[in-house]
């Protein structure tokens, strides 16, 4: 945008001062509102450029719905989980509630995953493929569901303790979860993806964590994974401008040591590469007039 200051014009630059006079950055107030307002009035634009697809009111009834499925599948597992257990007695549990409840697991052959949900432990970052490995006292496990029911998904993850944590578990479970939350703060139109990220990076590695780069949050909604990608790193004011009826994950995966991994020979479990723990926690957030709502909400 350019403004006339005596005659001449002025091109402002992002990092200038508003010329509403609010005291923000341009890039922070007026140009996030100008965004905002152009793509407000031809949201098949949202489509067309980024492939987001936005819901209406029936469609986030339908995925809050789901949602209420994967929170009640968390708390039978949360109530569940003990030592000795193993991570596919894990989904079995989540299986047959699911199925029981007129859903179907999302996870299940999905793009070959042999399983129902993921159960990622101690060092694991994601996509653990649940099996004979036997919780022990002490460890953390995240467990990810996500259901499909009437066609609409809701994805949603917690990282549990295994009997009594010792300091390490406690603190890297607590800033991954803190590190959610402050992601999902950021939730407002007019924000951008990049402040999501950046909130979430600036905490965690503020704390003497690392962000996980290669595994990202996701549309969710209509399928399993949609547009946008949602990184856990980043920075203010970059990326996409959140607007009604985005519907997608915010899930920081936050590694107690450095954030290098490997994949097994599986293909699909994630391990990070010093050994040091891993925590992940995740909730379906769709963006409102207003700011956010979560569709899968937990404390």
């Amino acid at each position: 945008m350019k403004f006339q200051t005596n005659k001449k014009k002025l091109k402002i630059g992002r990092n200038d001062p508003c010329p509403c006079g609010s005291g923000l950055k341009y890039k922070k107030c007026c140009l996030r509102k100008e965004k905002t307002q152009g793509f407000q009035s031809n949201k098949d634009l949202y489509y067309k450029k980024y492939r987001i697809r936005l819901k209406g009111e029936d469609d986030i009834q339908g995925i809050r719905k789901a949602g209420r499925l994967v929170l009640d599948t968390l708390d039978l597992v949360e109530a569940a989980i003990k030592p000795g257990m193993t991570t596919n007695e894990i989904n079995t549990l989540v299986h047959e509630y699911t199925i029981k409840n007129g859903a179907t697991p999302a996870p299940l052959h999905y793009r070959g995953f042999p399983k129902s949900v993921c159960v990622s432990v101690n060092e694991v970052i994601c996509h653990g493929i649940p099996g004979e490995r036997v919780l022990k006292e002490g460890d953390i496990a995240n467990v990810d569901v996500t259901s499909i029911l009437n066609g609409y998904y809701a994805d949603a993850n917690k990282t549990f303790f295994v009997g009594t944590p010792g300091p390490d578990a406690k603190k890297i479970v607590e800033i991954c979860k803190e590190s959610m939350k402050l992601g999902i703060s950021m939730v407002k139109p007019g924000n951008t993806i990049g402040d999501i990220g950046w909130a979430i990076q600036n905490y965690a590695e503020g704390k003497g964590a690392s962000v996980v780069r290669e595994f990202v949050g996701h549309g969710v909604g209509f399928d399993f994974h949609e547009s946008p990608q949602i990184p856990h790193y980043g920075q203010e004011g970059e990326g996409i401008v959140l607007i009604p009826g985005m519907v997608f994950t915010i899930e920081p995966m936050i590694n107690l040591g450095k954030k290098e991994l490997r994949v097994l020979k599986d293909n699909w479990t994630a391990v990070t590469q010093d050994g040091s723990l891993s925590a992940q926690f995740e909730q379906t957030i769709l963006v409102t007039k207003d700011g956010f709502e979560s569709l899968t909400p937990y404390n």
